[in-house]
């Protein structure tokens, strides 16, 4: 990869609320002529893009959101890195974008942390990767085609926790509207985020909620950033996989995880009536790479105020937790394979 931008010391940022800092180096590729172009490292600018670029458009734009955590030998490690790039590859071929070599989008997001290893934070902080294609063809009149031409780029931003983990989240339940339209469920593009957006700002503003757990028709499938899952004694169950919802990297890490300690593994239909019914003693949590994996503490359906157990982080939520971030971390052994070290 050509390197044309060197970072200083005093480029270094410091992780404030998620997402809203970035580190100094980027990478990029373009697309043109049926062909990627050689991904180059620089710092993080303003893009140059046509007022007429099918992605402000036409809505041709998808991600990837992964981690990159500093494990207790000072050792960075990626987490999970081979299955985040084969998702956005699925995503780019969900919406026709051009679809990058798995060895150059790895290469390029194990560069940029490379290039930025001086800001990786402590934990429980992480460095946050976000890669994302976008259409750039300057034609207004390209609605019916994919974009002949292609942007890709990795961002990396220091975080802290999205959310304390000491603290237990709040969930309204929306059984009328789903969270995407059935097509674009397993894909992680921005008009799904758009589409959860409005629903809610509005059960926060009416109900003081931290997010909404979509139900359509009163079946469970995930909020609007993470997959839902619920733990009854030493079983853990979840919707089974469909494409009405994302696939989710953390999701299927728990599991695994879950498995491994003695829990029994449900991925079947979950009903809001059936989760009603058992909150006295399951707990309720959300998986997602910004989430980890964050216990529930109420609900709220049709208006009313449901607490989940006692209302605070449950035992088997912080004890599949505290395994997932160990692995991540380096202080356990990573028998899955799943960090990838990033050395200077």
């Amino acid at each position: 990869m050509q390197t044309t931008y060197t970072p200083t010391q005093e480029d270094t940022v410091v992780a404030t609320s998620f997402g809203s800092a970035f580190a100094k180096v980027m990478a990029m590729a373009t697309f043109t002529d049926g062909a990627f172009d050689e991904p180059v490292l620089g710092p993080v600018e303003p893009l140059q893009l046509s007022p007429a670029a099918h992605v402000l458009h036409y809505g041709s734009a998808c991600f990837e959101g992964m981690k990159a955590h500093k494990g207790a030998d000072g050792t960075v490690r990626i987490f999970r890195l081979d299955a985040h790039v084969a998702r956005m590859q699925r995503s780019c071929r969900a919406l026709y974008l051009p679809v990058p070599d798995a060895d150059v989008l790895s290469g390029m997001i194990t560069d940029v942390v490379r290039a930025n290893l001086e800001e990786v934070p402590d934990p429980p902080g992480a460095l946050y990767l976000r890669p994302a294609m976008i259409g750039t063809e300057p034609n207004i009149g390209a609605a019916a085609r994919a974009s002949n031409q292609g942007m890709l780029y990795v961002l990396a931003s220091p975080v802290g926790d999205y959310f304390d983990s000491s603290k237990t989240l709040v969930l309204g339940v929306e059984t009328d509207l789903p969270r995407t339209t059935p097509q674009f469920g397993e894909v992680k593009t921005g008009a799904n985020y758009a589409m959860a957006l409005g629903v809610t700002r509005r059960y926060a503003a009416e109900h003081g909620t931290d997010q909404v757990l979509f139900a359509p028709n009163g079946e469970v499938q995930e909020t609007g950033a993470a997959n839902f899952m619920m733990i009854d004694d030493r079983t853990i169950i979840t919707r089974a996989l469909d494409s009405s919802f994302l696939h989710g990297i953390t999701r299927d890490s728990v599991l695994a995880l879950a498995k491994e300690h003695g829990f029994d593994v449900e991925e079947r239909t979950i009903t809001v009536e059936e989760m009603t019914s058992r909150i006295d003693t399951a707990e309720c949590a959300l998986s997602g790479t910004a989430a980890v994996l964050a216990p529930v503490g109420a609900l709220v359906v049709d208006g009313e105020r449901l607490t989940v157990r006692d209302g605070q982080p449950g035992p088997r939520t912080t004890e599949l937790r505290t395994a997932l971030t160990a692995i991540q971390r380096a202080e356990a052994t990573d028998t899955f394979g799943w960090t990838t070290p990033v050395t200077a």
